[in-house]
């Protein structure tokens, strides 16, 4: 079930002694960032400010995920399992989660397809965000989305006819090198309109059903 503040006292809190497991989960890639705990304050607190925040059991106290870091993790939801005893919260993370520095905290381990992109998206997000506040620094992206919709729509649009021309009478390798251009640049002009990879994966959601 979708827990909210109003429904929280319905987990098994007493049978795990006042603590429950909580497993967080990166919302856009999927991907399981770590492992901590919530009891009923850190719950609330978590619902109620809408940044992740744990009971820890070393510093026998609450703990919002960032306050030292600022890598907080902003909520989006968060669901008890079928024992109403483990939760899963799922989040978007504001830099590396693991205290080492890492994305998540399972390094080393493959990353699904999907973070890979979504991380992608985040760097361009992030560059686009400085060069609207006066600091567009040398990239190559931030010079694209500097150049505007109609050079960013351009260069989807040499690269596509690069993936065909490889796919046609070039190898694998340029294959894959061309296609990793015109993705790259697909998600540079999705932020130049203020879209996302996850606007598109609703329409092939919505194509599926």
């Amino acid at each position: 079930m979708i827990i909210t503040n109003e429904n929280s006292t319905e987990l098994a809190w007493a049978k795990m002694d006042g603590l429950l497991p909580a497993m967080v989960q990166d919302s856009e890639s999927g991907r399981l960032l770590m492992q901590g705990y919530m009891n009923q304050e850190a719950l609330a607190q978590t619902l109620s400010t809408g940044k992740v925040t744990f009971f820890s059991r070393s510093k026998q106290r609450l703990w919002m995920k960032g306050e030292s870091s600022g890598h907080e993790l902003l909520l989006d939801s968060v669901t008890g399992d079928c024992d109403a005893d483990a939760l899963l919260v799922q989040a978007r993370p504001q830099g590396p989660t693991c205290h080492l520095g890492n994305e998540t905290c399972w390094l080393p381990a493959a990353q699904p397809v999907a973070s890979e992109l979504i991380e992608l998206e985040r760097t361009i997000a992030a560059r686009k965000a400085d060069l609207a506040a006066g600091n567009p620094g040398s990239s190559y992206t931030a010079k694209l989305l500097n150049d505007g919709i109609r050079r960013c729509a351009q260069k989807v649009g040499e690269e596509g006819v690069e993936v065909a021309l490889a796919a046609v009478v070039q190898n694998d390798e340029a294959l894959l090198n061309e296609s990793a251009d015109l993705l790259y640049h697909l998600l540079v002009v999705l932020q130049a309109r203020d879209l996302s990879l996850a606007d598109v994966v609703a329409v092939l959601r919505q194509r599926k059903r």
